[in-house]
């Protein structure tokens, strides 16, 4: 090649590398939300709020969003399978119950080893409790930033308990005898559903977190003992179980179809919006989200029409630590796929993202109680009253990595009863016998 045609390729190569960027970093980020769909107030703060703050002070990332409608047990499916074969997004919303048994699985790597100092150093540690760390932690190490925490709760329609005769404002069930007797008066008004209690394998985690734990505590017990020792039989597993099926089989005072259904929970949803349901044990997300104006299960005029109550013990003193009313709480966050390509750069998102001037804007599409303490809590009636009332008697779900494959025993165990198949007897023997299975007879206790 000439001299003059040597010079003319190397200048065309020059103004070619000139034209692109010399460095450039595609990172994606998966959660379970969808503009317009369910969690919307979350993909709209991310596509709106997050990503264009974030790009415009490093123009060197692009980040895409993945909306993602499934169930919340679709998306832990596809996690475990991409995280397994070094697929996946290079961010994801992830629940923190899932924690352990991903990272025993050796399906997420902690922040320590995958980001090192930069995280350890991030100044919103000063700013999250050591509670609320936890949740996204395992063993002392943290696998995720949280994004809050919840509390759970008996929604109700008060237009429907009124025209019932029951006075909604002034009412509180003490036990579940009063939930009960309530929902025989509904039904007696011609309300279709009057109780929701979730159940059944489909509704996944919401079965066991938003139905069996709550009706659970209530009889004194946990899912495990004081000793992490889960519990197989006892009184108060047969007494959760006689609860379902009062509810579902013997009465037929919920929608028993609802939890057998791959959308069931969605039908619950509707039930309530309609009408046709005016008890639902839910957590304070199906406010803050669920029935929100614009959403899909929007409740119209929903603070004249829609109230709750404090979920009751079994009988007054016999809830968990001897409490009246019970309620228990988890919290969702998000983590880094451990086989990214570009760990720091999705930490510097993450981190982004979890900052305090991002999540107070989160607050203004979604109001919620946000991990970090310097993001206070709007002002809404319904979170300030939540919070305050039902924090100071919520637990929380056993931080072991067992605790997925048991959850989904659960969730067996309540819809072998609903569906009829099993009595509570038959039922707690399979859950027994499944349990011992998976975590070895020495870590189980039966009462």
């Amino acid at each position: 090649m000439s001299n003059r045609l040597r010079s003319l390729a190397l200048g065309l190569a020059g103004a070619t590398a000139m034209a692109i960027p010399a460095f450039a970093v595609d990172l994606d980020i998966t959660c379970r939300c969808v503009i317009g769909g369910v969690n919307s107030a979350t993909a709209e703060w991310i596509e709106e709020s997050v990503i264009p703050a974030f790009e415009a002070a490093n123009p060197d990332i692009n980040v895409t969003l993945n909306q993602f409608g499934g169930e919340d047990a679709q998306l832990t499916q596809q996690l475990a399978l991409d995280f397994s074969t070094g697929a996946g997004p290079d961010i994801s919303g992830f629940d923190g119950f899932l924690i352990p048994s991903f990272a025993e699985g050796g399906l997420l790597k902690s922040l320590d080893e995958l980001i090192g100092e930069d995280y350890a150093n991030w100044e919103g540690w000063d700013h999250i409790s050591p509670g609320i760390r936890s949740i996204l932690s395992y063993e002392g190490e943290t696998y995720g930033v949280g994004l809050g925490t919840d509390v759970r709760m008996v929604f109700v329609r008060s237009d429907l308990l009124d025209e019932a005769g029951i006075d909604a404002d002034g009412w509180q069930p003490s036990s579940w005898t009063d939930l009960l007797d309530a929902a025989r008066k509904l039904k007696e008004a011609g309300v279709e559903f009057p109780l929701q209690l979730n159940a059944g394998v489909a509704m996944g985690e919401a079965t066991t977190m938003q139905g069996y734990w709550m009706a659970l505590l209530g009889t004194g017990e946990a899912v495990t003992d004081a000793d992490g020792k889960y519990i197989v039989s006892s009184p108060g597993i047969l007494d959760t179980l006689e609860l379902y099926k009062t509810i579902y089989v013997d009465e037929a005072l919920g929608d028993q179809r609802a939890q057998m259904l791959a959308d069931g929970r969605n039908r619950s949803f509707a039930n309530f919006r309609d009408g046709k349901t005016a008890m639902l044990v839910e957590g304070d997300w199906f406010y803050r989200s669920v029935t929100a104006p614009g959403a899909e299960f929007e409740v119209a005029d929903r603070d004249e029409v829609m109230s709750w109550k404090k979920m009751p013990a079994q009988e007054p003193g016999a809830g968990w630590n001897g409490q009246d009313f019970v309620s228990i709480s988890g919290g969702t966050g998000y983590v880094i796929n451990p086989n990214t390509e570009h760990p720091q750069e999705a930490w510097k998102f993450l981190s982004f993202m979890m900052s305090q001037e991002q999540m107070t804007a989160f607050q203004d599409y979604q109001p919620g109680i946000r991990s970090r303490s310097d993001v206070p809590i709007p002002d809404s009636p319904f979170l300030t009253e939540t919070s305050q009332a039902l924090l100071p008697l919520t637990t929380a779900r056993p931080n072991d990595a067992n605790y997925n494959a048991v959850s989904q025993e659960i969730q067996r165990m309540t819809e072998a009863v609903v569906s009829g198949e099993l009595s509570p007897e038959e039922a707690m023997a399979q859950y027994k016998a499944a349990v011992v299975s998976i975590v070895g007879e020495e870590n189980t206790v039966s009462l």
